[in-house]
């Protein structure tokens, strides 16, 4: 694979087998991994959000997943700004203290899995006509000028080609993110005296942790209700084959519910986590206050799957939704979502097959917290290989 706009010691190879597509309205997911590979090295997982940092090491042997350390902390808001960390002061002082004081267990290893945001990654894949490889960089240049949202010069990209159609014309997937925000990771990494094994979209973290849980052959569509988007993924047992953010969010039906009962945001969480849309006396106000949300969820839903079905892209139809996250806790969620989609929607357990052995495991309402984290952490390394 041939890297582009790339500093001498990061490359963004591509995960094989693996295609992503983009769903009308959705904004484009990644999976790519980037940075300095290890096969024989352990990774923990590393989940950078808004404010905070999540993280977890899973180790494997002999088919059972063990938990060996993991925590949470805090830090400035106004740190990062779209996706880049601006001030890596409290970033890494936070990050620090966890890993030397705070962690429930111990990390064995110095690698670390890093989620990207989901919104600042971008991926196309594009259809070629057959050419060599200086003609193929060419157009593949031509492309990432035209199709992604911000200047060449100020992105890593690379590409790969991933299939060769009946006519002799060739799929080619291109992946990319911004300059600034990757090389923002690596001065937080440096100052942690820690190493980046891999970088990838909280999605696909997310998709693997759920794909270990629920080990089925059955199409599924999984959806994480965050705290401030959805984000969603087509899986047909093999491969990813569609993935978008959806702005709906947890957040949001609590504000929603404060609003229209008329009470404090703690009292409408509250009222949330414990009535969701179930029947109860506030059942009606309830439902009015979160449907707006919840019908952009569901058509954004029913795009994805007519997307998938229009365009042919292969996989197996879906057949169930999982969701989780913070938001998929709203009591009668599940039911709703079958409801108005005709497909089977259940609440994923992501724990079902990972023990934390000797640890003291995060409280029911934290685990959540851990998802991508996990899931990063879930990555083996002989997967992976060197650009």
């Amino acid at each position: 694979m041939t890297a582009h706009s790339t500093p001498e010691s990061i490359g963004l190879p591509l995960q094989r087998k693996i295609r992503y597509t983009q769903a009308i309205k959705l904004k484009v997911i990644i999976d790519f991994r980037m940075g300095v590979f290890y096969k024989d090295k352990k990774m923990f997982g590393f989940d950078i959000g808004r404010s905070s940092i999540k993280i977890m090491q899973i180790d494997s042997h002999g088919g059972k997943s063990t938990v060996t350390g993991y925590g949470a902390t805090t830090f400035e808001p106004n740190a990062i700004q779209k996706g880049v960390i601006v001030n890596h002061e409290p970033v890494i002082k936070a990050a620090h203290k966890l890993i030397s004081q705070n962690l429930v267990g111990s990390l064995t290893t110095t690698h670390a899995a890093v989620s990207m945001p989901n919104a600042h990654s971008f991926s196309r894949i594009i259809t070629l006509p057959k050419m060599n490889e200086k003609d193929l960089a060419s157009a593949v240049s031509l492309e990432v000028d035209q199709s992604i949202p911000l200047p060449a010069s100020e992105l890593y990209y690379d590409y790969e080609v991933v299939g060769t159609l009946e006519d002799g014309s060739q799929e080619v997937q291109i992946v990319a993110c911004p300059k600034a925000i990757s090389d923002s990771y690596s001065g937080l990494f440096d100052a942690l005296g820690l190493q980046i094994g891999l970088i990838e979209s909280n999605i696909s973290a997310v998709t693997r942790i759920v794909m270990h849980a629920e080990s089925h052959d059955v199409g599924t569509l999984i959806i994480d209700i965050g705290s401030t988007a959805c984000d969603i993924s087509a899986y047909d047992g093999s491969a990813i084959r569609a993935t978008g953010t959806v702005n709906c969010s947890s957040e949001v039906f609590t504000q929603n519910i404060a609003k229209e009962l008329g009470v404090s945001m703690a009292q409408a969480n509250s009222i949330k986590t414990r009535y969701g849309l179930e029947l109860s006396k506030k059942q009606d106000k309830i439902v009015a206050a979160v449907e707006p949300e919840l019908k952009k969820l569901v058509n954004e839903i029913k795009k994805v799957i007519r997307y998938l079905g229009d365009e042919g892209k292969g996989g197996k139809k879906v057949g169930q939704i999982i969701i989780l996250g913070g938001g998929a806790n709203l009591p009668g969620l599940s039911g709703y979502i079958t409801d108005k989609t005709r497909i089977p929607t259940r609440l994923c357990a992501p724990w079902r097959n990972i023990s934390f052995g000797g640890l003291q495991p995060p409280h029911e309402l934290e685990t959540t917290l851990y998802t991508t984290a996990s899931g990063l952490s879930m990555v083996d390394p002989k997967e992976l290989r060197k650009s």
